[in-house]
């Protein structure tokens, strides 16, 4: 099974017809979706931790495409915008992905042109999903080290030598090469280089 069925695709237009026509394609095509009439109805539904993109119309009443992408940026949300876009917006579709919209396309446009950027779309967020779940593990197995075991272990990924770090915490070598070992071993490390490459990811956010 493509892994990229398990996520959603939301469609948010106002047009009855368009809205109904994108929805069978995707669905068509294997995709689960959900449809909304509103930016507002979309928003009220969304959660953080949905998985997907969005398919958003950029005219509509009430709340336009910008306002809700202008929402989603206030929320800090993840999920990749795909602006749909009369002919004569193609100016405010430029200016929505400086904004962080991952994606346009203009009206009329080809089945096959939506479905790609929509599987684009969701390769990207199922990527991010992925290094979210990469990271989480990353920061379980700091977790299990021992408040000495972390001293060791931020000296050592820094490059610090044993007696150095020796000197510095209080304790003898032989103590210290104890503490690395465990390091080792609780964070799944096989190597130096593994506790450098764990220590530089979890400093910069990121997973390995």
């Amino acid at each position: 099974m493509d892994a990229r069925n398990s996520h959603t695709v939301n469609v948010v237009d106002d047009d009855d017809a368009v809205r109904d026509a994108i929805g069978m394609l995707l669905r068509n095509a294997g995709m689960t979706v959900r449809t909304f009439a509103s930016g507002k109805e979309f928003l009220a539904d969304y959660s953080l931790n949905d998985v997907g993109c969005l398919v958003l119309d950029m005219r509509m009443p009430e709340m336009s495409g910008f306002d809700v992408l202008d929402r989603l940026k206030e929320i800090q949300a993840p999920i990749p915008v795909i602006f749909v876009t009369g002919h004569g917006d193609v100016p405010m579709a430029v200016e929505a992905m400086r904004r962080g919209a991952v994606n346009f396309i203009r009206k009329p446009f080809s089945d096959e042109e939506l479905l790609t950027c929509v599987a684009e779309a969701l390769d990207e967020d199922l990527i991010r999903h992925q290094q979210q779940q990469s990271f989480a593990v990353q920061q379980q197995l700091l977790e299990r080290l021992t408040p000495r075991e972390h001293e060791v272990f931020q000296r050592v990924a820094s490059g610090q030598a044993n007696k150095v770090i020796a000197i510095e915490l209080g304790i003898s070598e032989r103590t210290v090469e104890i503490h690395r070992s465990q390091v080792m071993h609780k964070t799944n490390s096989r190597s130096l280089a593994d506790l450098v490459r764990l220590h530089i990811a979890l400093e910069q956010g990121r997973p390995l």
